[in-house]
Order: structure tokens, then sequence, then C-alpha cells
């Protein structure tokens, strides 16, 4: 939902734009905002700190603390920097990324994919009266949150894709979150979500829905080139549809309803 708040800020008419004169700071949860969003917000005065946690976690249980040295960055840089999931919060007690097979913490390499697992006293006992699911939420003694995500050389985590948002396209993991980025940095967007399309060639292919800035116009050809130019060819969007999002009564984007549009895309050009 926040991101969706964020963007609307950034994208206000310029004589409805209020113009702060101090530092106004604010806390974004769950998926991190786009890097584009980040920089547009400070261009605006607004600071925007990203923090990380699930209901079975308390939350927040993450923080993209800010480390000496960042602010000297490019405002493109700072913003990679804080559009990550960071380190434990002062009450976890531990915050890593466990490959799930092995329980084994995966290299700080920024490329080998994990699962964010949590422990510690504010970490939930168990899903009420279901033993089963508790089971496998704590297997290897740790919770699994579901979140992909790789472990960059500062020990600070990036979630790289929810398990059940991966694209899985002739064998290759395409990551729905990177897809998105990519669309978020094209001056008509204002809103991206990406996921799997049913392919009868390669299981799954990307397909994007966005929605458009007012007043701005973008084809879905366009779209299609300009994310060839960002990203490995595999990884284009194969099918670009420009559309309201649903979204909840929080502004958190329905992917599960975007899946079953997709699907019955896919189904439509079958028959």
């Amino acid at each position: 939902g926040a991101p969706v708040v964020l963007s609307m800020l950034i994208n206000t008419p310029e004589d409805q734009k209020t113009a702060f004169d101090h530092r106004v700071e604010v806390m974004v949860a769950g998926a991190a905002p786009p890097a584009a969003t980040i920089e547009g917000m400070r261009n605006i005065g607004i600071n925007v700190t990203h923090v990380y946690g699930l209901t079975e976690t308390y939350g927040p249980s993450a923080l993209c603390a800010s480390q000496a040295g960042w602010s000297e960055l490019s405002i493109q840089e700072q913003a990679q920097l804080h559009s990550r999931q960071g380190v434990p919060y002062p009450l976890q007690d531990g915050m890593k990324v466990l490959d799930p097979q092995t329980m084994q913490e995966v290299p700080h390499d920024g490329q080998t994919m994990g699962e964010i697992m949590f422990r510690g006293n504010i970490v939930m006992k168990g899903y009420l009266k279901n033993a089963q699911a508790t089971a496998e939420a704590f297997a290897g003694g740790w919770f699994h949150t579901g979140d992909l995500a790789v472990c960059q050389p500062d020990g600070y985590a990036k979630i790289t894709d929810r398990s059940k948002d991966v694209i899985i396209s002739g064998g290759e993991n395409i990551s729905s979150l990177e897809v998105e980025e990519v669309l978020y940095q094209h001056p008509a967007i204002l809103t991206a979500a990406v996921v799997a399309k049913p392919d009868s060639r390669w299981q799954e292919v990307p397909c994007a829905f966005v929605e458009l800035k007012p007043n701005k116009t973008v084809t879905p050809e366009e779209l299609i080139e300009f994310c060839k130019q960002h990203l490995a060819r595999f990884k284009v969007p194969k099918d670009v549809v420009i559309t309201e999002i649903p979204k909840t009564s929080t502004g958190k984007l329905q992917k599960f309803i975007l899946r079953d549009w997709a699907k019955e895309r896919a189904a439509a050009e079958v028959e």
C-alpha cells in the first residue's frame, strides 16, 4: 500500500504540491519501494526508511539501517541501498538468509538466493490448532517467511521475490520484483505489477500490468522495447496490459486477480 501512496505524492501536479521547509521521515513496510520512488521522495524532501516484518514475527522485524558514509553517495546509489530489507531489529534474536533445503546461510555475494528466516522471542509460537502448518513454518528451528532474498556483502538482505511470485520460464527463475523495478523507471508508469502467464513453450512468461500517470501515454510495444534495454531477454514481459490495477482498501496490489487475468489471456490466445 505505502509505495502507492508515495507514488501519488511524487506525481502530484506541481501547482498542488506542498513544499516542506523541514526534513520529513517516512517508514515504509513490506515490499521495498522501487529505487525510483525513494529517489523521487528525496527530491520532494522526504526520507524513506524501509522496514520489513510479518504478522507472525511482530513488526517491524528488520530495518534498512542507514550507515555512515551513505549520505555522501549519489541519490541513485542511496536509493539502491535503501531499497533493501536490511538487518534484524534490536528485539529480534536472529534474521538470516538461509537455504531452505540445507538450512545453511547463503554466501554474502548478492547473488545466491535463499529464504529470509527469523527466530527469537517475538516470533509467534505457531498457528492456532494447525500443528502441520506450524511444523512446516518452523522446519529446522527457524521461522520460514516465504520471502526469497539474497544477502549482500555488507550483510543486508534484499528480497528478490515472494516464493509464490517467482516466474519460472524455460527452467530459469525470473524475479517479478526485478522486472517491476525496471518498469518503474519509465516516466509514464504510475504502478506496475508483473505475474506469471502460462505459456505452452516456456511453461510461464512474465506478463506486466501497468497503470499510467495522468496525462501520460505509452504503448505496450514501447514498454517491451524499454525493458529490452535493461533486462536479459528472457526476463522481458511477453505481454503488457495497460489497465487499472485492482488494489485492496489499504492500497496493496491484488496479484491473485492479475494471475487470473493472465491465465484468461493465455487461454484466449490458444483458442
